[in-house]
């Protein structure tokens, strides 16, 4: 008897998530084999009027062009500048975050700063290009990426952090040979982090 009511609970609860056609009998609850034989997929109805297997894609997990490999927003940003072909070498590049802080979180700490890198505000990039004048730099700094290029190296470098490119600041130290760059680091939540 328990096995006859369990059949019938699933043949209600079946008729009550599926949608009724007009057209359609109550046939598909004759189909039903036995109970070791019935899983999830067998609530609601399974097949159409010809016996093939409807299925419901939904809009979110078809792709807008069949050929394309992945999405735009899957790709990361400065993918376009990578080139295989360049034989030009990479310079010798360092990143150092920076903070700006006063007297008061020096000695007193009272702002709540600590040294981590949830506290710092800015980003530094040095990178060393021997035997390269300033004419020759071309510097291209998106919010994740940093493209440099000279005559003799190519730079295409991921930031850890996302950046205020149009806030930044290049100066080229003739002296040195190296290029420092000033980037201010764009948090979201800036107002959450200990400034």
């Amino acid at each position: 008897m328990e096995g006859l009511s369990s059949i019938e609970s699933l043949q209600a609860l079946s008729a009550l998530l599926s949608t009724p056609n007009e057209d359609e009998e109550d046939d598909d609850f004759k189909t039903v084999g036995p109970v070791s034989k019935m899983g999830p997929g067998h609530i609601g109805a399974t097949s159409g009027k010809d016996g093939s297997e409807r299925r419901e894609v939904s809009a979110t997990y078809v792709k807008k062009n069949t050929k394309a490999i992945w999405d735009d927003d899957e790709v990361m940003e400065g993918a376009q500048f990578d080139d295989l072909i360049d034989p030009r070498p990479q310079p010798k590049y360092e990143i150092i975050l920076k903070q700006s802080i006063g007297t008061e979180d020096l000695f007193l700490g009272l702002s709540g700063k600590d040294p981590s890198s949830m506290c710092c505000d800015s980003m530094l990039v040095r990178v060393k290009l021997p035997e390269t004048k300033a004419s020759d730099l071309m510097l291209d700094v998106r919010e994740k990426f940093l493209d440099l290029r000279t005559p003799k190296f190519k730079l295409g470098l991921h930031l850890p952090h996302p950046v205020h490119s149009e806030e930044g600041r290049a100066r080229f130290i003739t002296e040195r040979e190296e290029l420092e760059i000033t980037l201010p680091m764009n948090r979201p939540l800036d107002f959450i982090n200990l400034h």
